[in-house]
């Protein structure tokens, strides 16, 4: 069963891809913009995931932790650039 629902997913994970691509690049502020980025981290933190859990390999999790903490990361900076115009004060 398993075998049939993570193409499903996959694909499913691909078509929420391009509908977030549209806003980030339809957004109308820059707040959308930012946000669509964020979702577009989580996507891939999911499809990375589910692509490892396909192939049954552990190494996929890590880089998915790592795309997890760059997205963080960058979410804040973006935030920050975008309410202060400084990022470190």
């Amino acid at each position: 069963m398993l075998g049939y629902m993570i193409p499903v997913c996959l694909a499913l994970l691909g078509l929420a891809v391009l509908l977030t691509v549209a806003r980030l690049i339809r957004g109308p502020g820059a707040a959308d913009r930012i946000l669509a980025l964020d979702t577009l981290s989580i996507e891939a933190i999911a499809l990375i995931v589910l692509f490892g859990m396909w192939k049954g390999s552990g190494l996929y999790f890590e880089a998915a932790l790592l795309i997890a903490v760059m997205g963080f990361v960058s979410t804040v900076a973006l935030s920050k650039f975008l309410l202060r115009g400084d990022i470190i004060e």
